[in-house]
């Protein structure tokens, strides 16, 4: 008598997933070969209006060894400036200094997802990208107890309507490791911090049926961001105890103010 034995279910006959890889690079100081001198970086700013005088560039987008783009901040504005008009503003831009796109500490929606979440620091980030109409909103849960790993969340509106994703910090790791779950629950991505310098570096890898331009270069950015988030967080949570001491100066920096207006109020 003769039988066919099959071994293993169907998942595991399912061909694992493809994935589309590629690395951000932060370095420790402000030292580095894409900015230096005066001249280099009086050259960036007249290859991208968006590249102002107090920029500095802080790391760099890698496909395998090809470099695909240069991340910098404003440093005046995260370093030198008080309260409220205190502002962590990172942009990345092409090898050919290109603006791609903008990732801003929002003081006001911090704090107020901050006071309703009754003190606890809540930052929020508006994202504003390149050909693409949507502001998007990048903001941490404020579902967040102690010892629990933190959560931001985004969603990106396409030709094919919103997509949700969810960023939830591993649990073990000895550096800043996050999944990417889409709005279904499903794991699509990673991006996996290797302490190999003081800056940090992310290889991020997004399933390659899931992944698409757009959201890659909202990871990117959202990988720099990571190099100052607990910063950002005792700043946000000082705010709040200004405010419910009654000493905050309440004062929003005028570029933060543009996000707010209402798109049809009258001109």
């Amino acid at each position: 008598m003769a039988f066919t034995a099959t071994f293993g279910s169907a998942e595991e006959s399912k061909a694992k997933p493809k994935y589309k890889k590629f690395k951000v690079d932060l370095w420790a100081t402000d030292l580095n070969f894409t900015e230096i001198g005066i001249m280099k970086h009086t050259q960036h700013e007249a290859a991208s209006d968006q590249f102002t005088k107090d920029m500095e560039i802080l790391g760099q987008g890698k496909d395998g060894r090809e470099r695909t783009g240069i991340l910098a901040y404003r440093k005046e504005v995260w370093k030198a400036e008080e309260g409220m008009k205190r502002r962590l503003v990172l942009k990345l831009f092409s090898e050919t200094m290109n603006w791609r796109g903008s990732v801003e500490l929002l003081m006001g929606r911090s704090l107020q997802l901050s006071i309703g979440a009754k003190g606890t620091p809540v930052p929020a980030y508006s994202v504003n990208l390149s050909r693409h109409d949507q502001i998007i909103q990048l903001e941490r849960s404020a579902q967040k107890w102690p010892f629990f790993p933190e959560k931001f969340s985004f969603f990106i509106d396409t030709n094919d309507g919103p997509r949700f994703y969810r960023l939830r910090r591993n649990v073990i790791g000895i550096g800043a490791d996050y999944t990417l779950y889409d709005d279904r629950g499903r794991n699509i991505g990673k991006l996996d911090h290797r302490i190999i310098n003081l800056g940090g570096t992310w290889n991020v890898k997004v399933e390659a049926t899931q992944t698409y331009a757009k959201l890659e270069t909202v990871l990117q950015m959202f990988c720099a961001m990571l190099k100052f988030n607990r910063a950002a967080r005792r700043h946000v949570a000082k705010e709040v105890e200004q405010i419910y001491r009654g000493r905050s100066v309440r004062q929003l920096d005028h570029h933060e103010r543009d996000l707010y207006h209402n798109p049809r109020r009258r001109r």
